[in-house]
């Protein structure tokens, strides 16, 4: 089977949960995170060296050092996207239609051009003011890029400047969601300094955001400043200090040791230890779904797929495995897509829905069910479903390893059942190219091995709307439509917990994770 496009997926980014360690690790581990929030202060002190008089420093440990040099056509962008530095033409807003940024206007030529209106007066943190001409680059840099960006797998652009003041975008095939792309981090917009020698992209002081980048040390720390020169409001902070912090323990301690104002990630049992006005938690656009086998075996038959689905306690796995920090599905699309669950509300969702079959009985069923370690929730969720299924009747068999030693055996079909943590909205901000990916015929990640013409139909119409009410709507009848064959069972819409310090004021908490440190983001003073 053709492997999926990286776009398909999942982000198998592990998340480690505690485990109970003999007395004199612990004393060891409680050494080693003190020693590395003493590092911590140091390293967020030294930073505070640069900041201007009156002004103050925002401190922030991530999870994630960078992978590719914080190359913006890598996932390093949304790094970029998050500390504010690098901008894109457009935005997307909580119901994912595209806002003016860079870029103050559009319109629609035809099926296949669309031109972009530039904002006049930005300049980059070289000093450089944008131009048509750069804007164009930009873009063309990016999708000669090879490999491409993610948000442009299967798309072929082409972008010209036109006169001093606009950019025209022409695809090979008609697309409504040109705008939703070009909101990418991926498809920031740099300065020509940015581009060097053989295809390398270095973002320091090269974009037009409200903090410029001005250092990086590895892996280790990135260094904002202001830029007072930036087109809209000038930042609430003098900078920004980055701290790449991969070990979770260690981050929760930062928070509350005041080492950091910021937070990413912070483990779920980490979280009992942290005066509870600091913590936050975020609603990801990521759902863990039971894929269950459609073309062979037990599951072929629809009335075995509804006794599965009738057999899963939601709630339990919600507690016992996510400690209560989830949100129990409802269908493929979660509370970080705050519309659906208006569009669900339609007598023509719930009359799909009321169209699954009768479940049958199924004692003695044999099933096979797979799921990997690289998110650490996911085994437990496996032991869970165990009981709930093996209460309903069938034998469970399980198969756990690690995601690239069990991926290719998803997607050929030989498990009756395999749990997969999933992200249902794609750089786009759209969730449609999830749906045929997943559910499709030709889907590139189907699992389930699902093929249904009603379905295809069904999602190609979607495909086809512009951003907006219509396309919303077009979504949530597909989704009704999927439900309602039982091809999947949703289990629970996951969450990531974010810190912040008493000091620290107007973070973004962006289930997309383009947001975090905003020119808004400010030290309330003491």
């Amino acid at each position: 089977m053709t492997k999926p496009p990286i776009s398909a997926r999942p982000n198998t980014r592990p998340r480690r949960r505690p485990r109970r360690r003999p007395r004199r690790q612990q004393a060891l581990t409680i050494l080693s995170v003190s020693a590395l929030a003493a590092t911590l202060s140091g390293c967020f002190s030294a930073g505070n060296a640069t900041e201007s008089s009156g002004d103050s420093r925002i401190k922030v440990a991530m999870l994630q050092p960078p992978r590719s040099g914080l190359t913006p056509l890598s996932d390093d962008a949304f790094k970029l996207s998050r500390w504010s530095t690098a901008e894109t033409l457009v935005v997307l807003d909580d119901l994912g239609e595209a806002k003016p940024a860079l870029s103050t206007s559009w319109q629609r030529l035809d099926g296949k051009t669309w031109r972009f209106e530039l904002r006049q007066g930005v300049k980059f943190h070289d000093g450089t003011t944008l131009t048509a001409q750069q804007a164009a680059a930009s873009l063309t840099a990016a999708a000669k890029a090879s490999p491409k960006p993610r948000i442009l797998d299967g798309v072929k652009l082409t972008i010209r400047a036109d006169g001093e003041a606009a950019v025209v975008v022409t695809t090979e095939a008609e697309d409504p969601l040109i705008p939703q792309r070009l909101s990418s981090p991926q498809l920031a917009i740099l300065a020509a300094s940015a581009y060097k020698t053989g295809g390398i992209v270095s973002p320091i002081n090269a974009g037009t955001g409200p903090y410029a980048l001005t250092a990086v040390d590895g892996t280790s720390s990135s260094t904002l400043n202001r830029f007072d020169d930036y087109w809209g409001q000038k930042a609430a902070a003098g900078g920004v200090d980055i701290q790449f912090v991969p070990d979770g323990t260690a981050r929760a301690a930062a928070l509350r040791t005041g080492n950091a104002d910021v937070v990413e990630a912070i483990p779920v049992g980490q979280v009992a230890q942290i005066d509870p006005k600091l913590v936050h938690e975020v609603p990801m656009p990521r759902t863990n779904t039971l894929y269950l086998n459609n073309k062979s075996g037990p599951f072929s038959d629809p009335g075995v797929r509804a006794a599965a689905r009738e057999a899963i306690d939601r709630a339990s796995i919600v507690q016992r495995v996510y400690e209560g920090r989830a949100n129990e599905a409802e269908g493929l699309l979660g509370p970080a897509l705050p519309w659906v669950a208006e569009e669900r509300k339609s007598e023509s969702y719930s009359g799909t829905l009321n169209k699954r079959a009768a479940a049958a009985p199924v004692k003695g069923t044999r099933i096979k069910l797979g799921t990997f370690t690289d998110r650490a929730e996911l085994p437990e969720v496996a032991v869970q479903l165990e009981q709930q299924l093996e209460a309903a009747g069938f034998i469970v068999e399980q198969d756990v390893r690690e995601y690239r030693h069990i991926e290719s055996d998803a997607l050929a079909g030989k498990f009756d059942a395999f749990i997969l943590s999933r992200a249902t909205v794609l750089d786009s901000g759209d969730p449609v190219a999830y749906m045929v990916s997943d559910f499709s015929c030709s889907g590139t990640f189907n699992i389930a091995q699902f093929c249904k013409p009603e379905v295809d139909s069904a999602l190609q119409a979607a495909a086809a709307i512009p951003a907006g009410k219509e396309r919303r709507a077009a979504i949530a009848a597909a989704e009704a439509l999927i439900l309602s064959k039982d091809a999947v069972i949703p289990m629970l819409h996951e969450r990531v917990i974010q810190g912040e310090s008493s000091r620290v004021r107007n973070v973004e908490r962006d289930p997309r994770e383009r947001a975090l440190i905003t020119g808004r983001t400010g030290i309330t003073k003491q």
